[in-house]
């Protein structure tokens, strides 16, 4: 008897499972989104969750960590969205051909901060590429984010471009978020490279200062994608989170929110192209 029931109810199951597929255990409302610790660490993230909640009806679960975790996330499907700002691995990963639709979002930049002495004179450098090269050369450390993130590929282009960096133990790598090392660089008195919505939130409680900015290289692009393979629900659910953050409301909710009275992002320009991770929002 026992023999002749799973001789019927084991096949069932088993094509019930192949039937349901992955993400079985995810309710038809709910997206699973890969982003940056910079979008989280401004307190934007939590705005556009609230707001995505409100709008779509839709329980955004979102997953935190450098640019290429959250890629990495997406490419073996344990996130159907991705919001991230590193061009460069977001150009590996479409060639790979993990995006089935890409756009850009928002931009602010990158700043270089560190103590408000500023032993290696960056404040009177004539590009981000000299107050590196002013950095290696000095005998201040620089504290690292050196987590493969935006911010991370970023300081790694700025190095190549002063081609050199420091040396031993003056660059500190960190291995953790944008807030941790900002707090870390300041309990070290270090310069370091940080996206400017995360310095504007907690830099009141930090010992470092705004030293050096405005370099047209700075300038920090995020953008969305949602990934090849979806369908049902999950697809339908991916391009809601996809076009509400490009075309719908989500445009106006980046634009309101401000850290301390000052617009912490800008939203990419419409007419600007936005289809590509080399796309810029200047005209560049």
């Amino acid at each position: 008897m026992h023999r002749r029931l799973a001789a019927i109810v084991f096949p069932l199951i088993l094509s019930l499972v192949a039937l349901v597929g992955p993400g079985c255990g995810r309710g038809a409302n709910v997206v699973s989104m890969a982003t940056t610790t910079t979008i989280d660490g401004s307190g934007l993230l939590a705005v556009l969750l609230n707001a995505m909640r409100t709008d779509l009806g839709l329980d955004v679960q979102a997953v935190t960590g450098g640019t290429a975790r959250a890629l990495e996330i997406l490419d073996r499907g344990d996130a159907d969205v991705a919001f991230t700002h590193d061009p460069d691995a977001e150009r590996v990963a479409r060639e790979k051909g993990t995006f089935a639709d890409y756009r850009k979002v928002m931009y602010n930049d990158f700043v270089i901060a560190g103590p408000d002495s500023d032993p290696s004179g960056i404040k009177a450098s004539s590009s981000a590429a000299d107050a590196m090269g002013r950095i290696a050369d000095g005998t201040t450390a620089f504290a690292s984010r050196a987590d493969s993130s935006g911010t991370h590929s970023r300081e790694l282009f700025l190095w190549k471009q002063a081609a050199r960096k420091p040396a031993g133990a003056r660059l500190i790598e960190i291995g953790q978020g944008m807030s941790a090392t900002l707090r870390i660089a300041s309990e070290r008195q270090a310069y370091v490279l940080t996206d400017r919505a995360t310095f504007t939130q907690i830099g009141s409680g930090l010992k470092l200062a705004l030293l050096y900015e405005g370099d047209p290289i700075l300038i920090n692009t995020y953008a969305v994608s949602y990934r090849t393979g979806l369908s049902g629900s999950r697809l339908e659910n991916a391009r809601q989170v996809f076009d509400w953050l490009t075309e719908g409301r989500g445009r106006d909710a980046i634009t309101g929110f401000t850290i301390k009275g000052q617009p912490a992002f800008h939203v990419w320009p419409i007419d600007r192209p936005r289809s590509q991770p080399g796309d810029m929002p200047n005209g560049r």
